[in-house]
């Protein structure tokens, strides 16, 4: 498992003003300019350097901690191992983040996925070294760690025991924690083999374009195709996409029936009443924040559907299908933005978060911190990453969209908050919760699309642009509490001792569409198949993260755009410092409470209004 990948919603590349394509359609890697391709040797400037701190973990590291088991009575002991743990964990990411990213660039290099094989492998052992320290603490008396977090030596540790200690019911053994941790080993393999089969086994046919030209059709390219105003056109690159899934959706129904088993074993094994119970315990969410989620997205469902209902009035459609939702409701009107002016739109739309914040964007486009393009076998989404002691890192599919801009800045709020936090905090302290860095990137996206809103100079434009802001809140909150209302049921439904398949997936996937997205659209057979493309699903619960943090972020923007940005700025800086719940209080955000989604989908059906509004005055409804 990708341990710090954020990743976001992407669509990849197409032919940009700065780089033209190969004869084959997606450029190799050699033909990139140095300046658009991250620069890893930042971390390893050589494959000897990486191994040679694999050995280092492996080797000298992991045999120092037998040293301490059975003593962490003894306080000075304690704090040595956990120095001594940070210590070795430091460069077990670097060396664990490098051969990822690395292996990111090409997917079918065999030699670098040997070296993410042998990260994975070391993480496990790394995991299984230190898995004696909890137990042994709480073995401890609860007055003794309380102590400990009085004692100004531990003042570090301070949240990490406490944590500790709210996690005491559903610790095991030593012996219990050392086989879990192993079986970390081969944890992340549905993981991997979807991964695999997607991005490097997994083959789409030709089709014909809208000018009737042959083209080959890619994951990346797809989302581009499903914006041409060719409705045939969109049709065969739906087709041809989801029936090269449909060829092989038994194999990815067992594969995310093993992720589902997998979490369903790990909480039963930790003694949680549910795999979700047990997802949100990691980052101490209430089970009530996605509960809570769901009920209000089901409760201002009426926006979503008056959406699709204007969406069938302004193509003139009888049904709305998938291929239908993501063509522009503008004809003739497309903005093209290529990968420079994308960063002057972004350092002029995300001024009022001050100069620091924008000398930090600076450095990471003028020190190669992104690597932009696509390229041969490249991974096709997008994410932040990076270790404790290295820069953030940033991948991307740039495609001269509208999209690809928002993603850009999506990406850079994860940067910045993960530059902020890395400057600010222990190491122990510095793993930010996905609930809140979700909240640092969507605050972007919310941000620029305000910015440009500002900017328009025509009803044309303007509406574009509305259309973009409604498309970025039905992507990130309607749709992402839909994959998490199919979590939950699939997981709820294992848990019952009952069986997945690929008929059951795709009706459950089916019957949400039909609730979602209303009667004006038509759930195509190939459509239930969706589930089959998202890689979040081996996450363990992560995609209502999306939606809980867009709603923050649409309540922090209004409180930067009067001026208020001291208190976002320190929220950047927080990492894990506190519990994300009270992070985001001290944000001025409460998500305990339904209000935050209210709002936003209030302002969603405000949106829609506004376009249904401009659509009737151009006399196109």
């Amino acid at each position: 498992m990708k341990k710090f990948l954020v990743l976001a919603i992407v669509i990849s590349f197409v032919a940009t003003t700065v780089i033209g394509f190969s004869s084959t359609g997606i450029m190799k890697r050699s033909e990139i300019p140095d300046k658009y391709k991250w620069n890893l040797e930042d971390i390893y400037s050589s494959p000897e350097k990486w191994n040679a701190d694999l050995n280092k973990v492996l080797n000298y590291y992991i045999p120092k901690f037998k040293n301490y088991q059975g003593k962490l009575s003894d306080k000075n002991k304690l704090l040595e191992c956990l120095k001594l743990r940070d210590e070795m964990m430091r460069i077990a990411d670097k060396v664990y983040v490098y051969a990822h990213m690395k292996a990111d660039e090409n997917q079918a290099d065999n030699k670098v996925s040997e070296m993410r094989s042998k990260s994975e492998t070391m993480y496990a052992q790394v995991s299984a070294a230190v898995s004696f320290i909890q137990p042994e603490l709480l073995r401890l008396p609860e007055k003794t760690l309380k102590s400990y977090m009085q004692d100004k030596s531990f003042a570090d540790y301070k949240m990490y025991l406490d944590a500790v200690l709210k996690q005491k019911p559903h610790t095991l053994s030593p012996e219990g924690e050392e086989l879990l941790a192993l079986a970390q080993d081969f944890a992340g393999s549905p993981y991997n083999i979807f991964t695999q089969l997607k991005y490097a086994d997994l083959t789409f046919p030709k089709i014909k374009d809208d000018k009737g030209n042959e083209i080959q059709l890619t994951e990346a390219s797809y989302g581009k195709y499903l914006e041409s105003k060719d409705r045939d056109f969109r049709k065969r690159a739906f087709e041809g996409i989801y029936s090269s899934f449909d060829k092989v959706k038994n194999t990815l129904a067992a594969t995310l029936t093993a992720e589902v088993k997998k979490n369903v074993f790990f909480a039963k094994a930790r003694k949680y009443n549910s795999a979700l119970e047990a997802s949100l315990a990691q980052e101490f969410v209430p089970r009530s924040v996605y509960d809570n989620l769901i009920k209000a997205v089901n409760n201002n469902i009426k926006y979503l559907h008056k959406y699709v209902g204007l969406r069938k009035k302004v193509l003139n459609i009888d049904k709305v299908h998938i291929y239908d939702m993501y063509v522009p409701l503008i004809a003739n009107y497309e903005m093209n933005i290529d990968y420079e002016q994308a960063k002057k739109l972004i350092l002029e739309g995300l001024k009022p978060l001050g100069n620091d914040y924008l000398k930090v964007l600076n450095i990471a486009f003028n020190n190669r911190w992104i690597d932009v393009f696509e390229t041969e076998n490249k991974y096709t989404g997008g994410y932040q990453w990076g270790a404790y002691d290295t820069h953030p890192y940033i991948l991307m599919n740039y495609n001269n969209t509208m999209d690809s801009v928002l993603t850009l800045a999506h990406e850079l709020g994860h940067a910045v908050n993960s530059y902020y936090t890395n400057k600010t905090q222990k190491y122990i302290n510095s793993n930010i919760p996905i609930f809140t860095t979700e909240v640092a990137s969507t605050t972007n996206e919310l941000l620029m699309i305000n910015y440009l809103l500002k900017k328009a100079k025509s009803d044309d434009e303007r509406l574009y642009l509305l259309n973009t802001l409604v498309e970025n809140i039905r992507g990130t909150v309607y749709t992402q509490v839909m994959y998490a209302e199919f979590e939950k049921e699939i997981h709820e439904r294992v848990e019952k001792g009952e069986a997945l398949s690929a008929e059951t997936l795709c009706n459950i996937w089916g019957n949400l569409m039909k609730k979602y997205y209303g009667d004006s659209f038509e759930v195509d057979k190939l459509a239930t198949l969706w589930w089959a493309r998202i890689p979040h699903f081996y996450m363990n619960f992560y995609v209502y993260k999306y939606a809980t943090s867009m709603a923050a972020a649409n309540e922090v923007v209004k409180n930067i755009e009067k001026g208020d940005t001291a208190k976002y700025i320190e929220f950047l800086k927080a990492g894990s410092s506190d519990y994300p719940i009270n992070v985001l209080k001290k944000a001025g955000v409460d998500m305990t409470s339904t209000e935050p989604v209210d709002n936003l989908l209030i302002y969603f059906g405000q949106l829609v209004d506004e376009m249904e509004k401009i659509l009737k005055k151009q006399g196109k409804i």
